[in-house]
């Protein structure tokens, strides 16, 4: 008996459409090709999911990578579960490098999976994305944003359009020529006419972000100098000209000098 929400959706007809709703996307289509979507069918946890995106919030990946293989390493699995949690205290966590409200979120996210309230894989795939961000959202540290990356990479849910994320953001004022990126609910005004499709809309606008060129540096100020100190750059000193000099120079008389009769009186000349 088929789920009533399968993972994936057909891209070719996905594609189709766009390309017939929006002439400017479906060029970016066109140029950028058919889009990996392998993630749609490996099968994953929602509890280890959830976990790894509380523990990657706000840090570089190769910071995040490091914090999870001594987690790994800590709870003795590669597949974190409530199980796994209740194998390490508050400090083994701390240890790890996991902060005290990472700690709190992942404490959170275990006691409520035991209670039944985070559905597992299958379980997702019964029930509307709607009531898949309600429940997940719940969660201590789990906001929609990583509701729908989760509905969008592992679950490809065919109509989700991260408004908020600014990747997506960024593509859509590339693809409209706009001086500012959109607002979130300009986006989302936007994005209607791209249902029931947005979540191919939203991955084509992530990789015509990926195209722009990196914004320039802005260029840096000298440093100010602190209050009661003397900066100890040299004033640069302005050179008098050489007809100022002239003309500021003092005459000086010059000895007079005998000559034949014959010869006429030479002019003195002012130095």
């Amino acid at each position: 008996m088929p789920t009533p929400f399968p993972r994936g959706f057909d891209l070719d007809a996905a594609s189709a459409h766009l390309a017939r709703r929006d002439r400017k996307l479906g060029r970016w289509i066109a140029k950028i090709g058919v889009l990996d979507t392998t993630g749609w069918r490996k099968p994953f946890d929602t509890v280890d999911s959830l976990a790894r995106s509380i523990l990657y919030q706000q840090l570089s990946g190769k910071a995040a990578a490091t914090i999870v293989g001594r987690l790994e390493t800590a709870v003795g699995t590669t597949r974190f579960t409530p199980e796994a949690f209740a194998r390490v205290d508050d400090a083994a966590l701390r240890t790890c490098g996991v902060s005290g409200n990472k700690a709190l979120a992942l404490r959170d996210l275990a006691r409520r999976a035991e209670a039944g309230e985070v559905p597992d894989a299958k379980a997702l795939l019964h029930l509307h994305h709607d009531e898949i961000i309600e429940r997940l959202t719940a969660v201590r540290g789990i906001g929609r944003w990583t509701v729908e990356m989760m509905l969008m990479f592992r679950l490809g849910r065919p109509d989700i359009l991260p408004v908020d994320d600014l990747g997506v953001r960024k593509g859509a004022q590339a693809l409209d020529r706009l001086d500012a990126m959109p607002t979130p609910k300009e986006l989302a005004a936007r994005g209607e006419a791209w249902g029931p499709y947005r979540t191919l809309a939203g991955l084509y606008l992530w990789r015509i972000a990926d195209t722009l060129p990196p914004a320039p540096r802005a260029p840096k100020e000298p440093a100010a100098a602190k209050p009661g100190k003397k900066s100890t750059a040299k004033k640069p000193v302005a050179k008098k000209s050489t007809a100022k000099k002239a003309a500021t120079k003092k005459p000086t008389a010059k000895r007079a000098v005998a000559k034949p009769a014959a010869t006429k009186s030479i002019r003195r000349s002012q130095g």
